[in-house]
């Protein structure tokens, strides 16, 4: 048994904790500090904070969740300013062994090591996830993080993706005008510009132009608030849009990635828990013409565990290490 520190990277807040690591598995994990990346200037300083915050002198190995591609000799985060450098990291931080992993892959570690206590049910057959197969994992939060757990006999193989950034399709006319408003913001519209935590805002914006309406909400959380309170009929039609096409991306992950079942992760995915179920999500995650029965018959779950980041990224070191 030995103690891992763990650091889970997001746009809005980096999470630290401490887990125990035995035989290639985590054995626990520790209650986790959580830090505003606004507030602090690059990782490392992040870093101290924590090591003076947990009041002792942190282990030598390291896992690291990281919001943005891994790949590379700078890793600059999607939604934030930091850049880590990982031949630095042994020197700036200390540690004699580390291991980074996208923040979805960690999920997916997440997803290969939780029970099924950690998952609720949201729509398909009422079963746990297969042994066997692809599970798709699609997580809105800041942004919309997207990856792919490949399980066989004998073990489990996690595959990072930048799948959040494809193209993104409306599916009716509403959404065709809702692509407008948004190309004027932004010349490309990706599906994480919709189906994420930023994606209710900028669906706000584009359903007040179109209805002509000044906006009555002036920052995210108080959108959120009104939209899951149906205080706002704006706010809560944009809700319903971000539903629908979670529910389509959802979808179309798991037609492109081969998968058996699904997980929705992420933030804003716990966020929607009692939400997504009375949702348009299942109409539209199953509405893929002639693959709509195998849609239909594929389960769809939610995790629901609180740290999935941080259990994934001690998973994914315990992996590599042993």
């Amino acid at each position: 048994m030995r103690k891992v520190a763990v650091a889970d990277v997001g746009g809005t807040h980096v999470r630290f904790t401490l887990a125990d690591v035995d035989s290639g598995s985590v054995a626990a994990l520790g209650e986790p500090v959580t830090l505003k990346t606004s507030e602090h200037g690059s990782f490392q300083l992040a870093w101290q904070e924590f090591g003076r915050r947990a009041g002792i002198e942190l282990p030598n190995e390291l896992a690291i969740a990281f919001a943005g591609p891994v790949g590379g000799e700078v890793l600059k985060l999607t939604n934030n300013p930091w850049v880590i450098r990982p031949a630095l990291i042994k020197e700036r931080l200390g540690v004699d062994r580390y291991t980074i992993v996208n923040d979805f892959g960690a999920v997916a570690y997440a997803v290969a090591t939780l029970g099924d206590e950690h998952f609720k049910h949201l729509c398909g057959p009422e079963r746990g996830l297969p042994d066997e197969g692809v599970v798709s994992i699609v997580g809105p939060g800041t942004g919309l993080g997207v990856a792919a757990l490949l399980r066989k006999s004998g073990g489990y193989e996690v595959i990072e993706t930048e799948g959040g950034h494809i193209d993104f399709a409306p599916l009716d006319v509403l959404e065709d005008r809702i692509l407008i408003e948004l190309r004027r913001s932004f010349r490309r519209v990706s599906v994480e510009r919709i189906a994420s935590g930023r994606g209710l805002w900028n669906v706000y914006e584009a359903l007040g132009a179109i209805e002509g309406q000044s906006l009555a909400l002036h920052d995210e959380k108080e959108l959120w608030a009104a939209a899951l309170a149906g205080s706002d009929s704006l706010a809560n039609a944009a809700l319903d849009r971000v539903c629908l096409s979670l529910g389509a991306v959802a979808g179309d992950i798991a037609l492109a990635q081969g998968a058996v079942a699904v997980v929705i992760a992420g933030g804003v995915g716990l966020r929607l828990a009692k939400y997504l179920p009375k949702s348009g999500f299942r109409d539209r995650f199953i509405a893929k013409g002639r693959f709509e029965r195998r849609m239909d018959e594929m389960p769809v779950k939610l995790i629901t565990h609180p740290q999935p980041g941080l259990v994934g990224a001690a998973a994914a070191f315990a992996k590599e290490h042993g």
